[in-house]
């Protein structure tokens, strides 16, 4: 009983590090692609391959992150709980993307279209 106590909890702890991982990788994106908006907003940005200036360095970032989480704390990659950490990081990332998603379907709706 008590090795599925601590397989549950594992897997919860997986699931809420992946998740604030994943949230804290989209909060960064977010930041990232509000400056790049007011940059091109005002004109600042200086050619078209400037699309998402550092993007590849964050999501490297976001790599070492994992890999230090995975070294530091290797009971979480144990017994097939790496899964729960995956899914938190999808989790959290996709959350933040569905509530940002639904922010602009609100404000893009004229006040006098139905709501469903």
């Amino acid at each position: 009983m008590e090795t599925h106590l601590i397989d549950i909890l594992r897997s919860l702890l997986g699931l809420i590090l992946g998740g604030t991982i994943g949230l804290g990788f989209g909060l960064i994106q977010a930041a990232a692609h509000r400056r790049h908006e007011r940059l091109h907003e005002g004109g600042g940005l200086q050619s078209g391959w400037a699309v998402m200036p550092g993007s590849m360095r964050r999501v490297a970032y976001l790599l070492i992150v994992l890999a230090l989480v995975q070294i530091i704390s290797p009971a979480l990659f144990a017994g097939g709980s790496q899964w729960w950490v995956s899914a938190g990081v999808a989790g959290g990332y996709g959350g933040l993307l569905f509530w940002q998603l639904r922010q602009r379907r609100v404000s893009t709706v004229p006040a006098s279209a139905p709501r469903h």
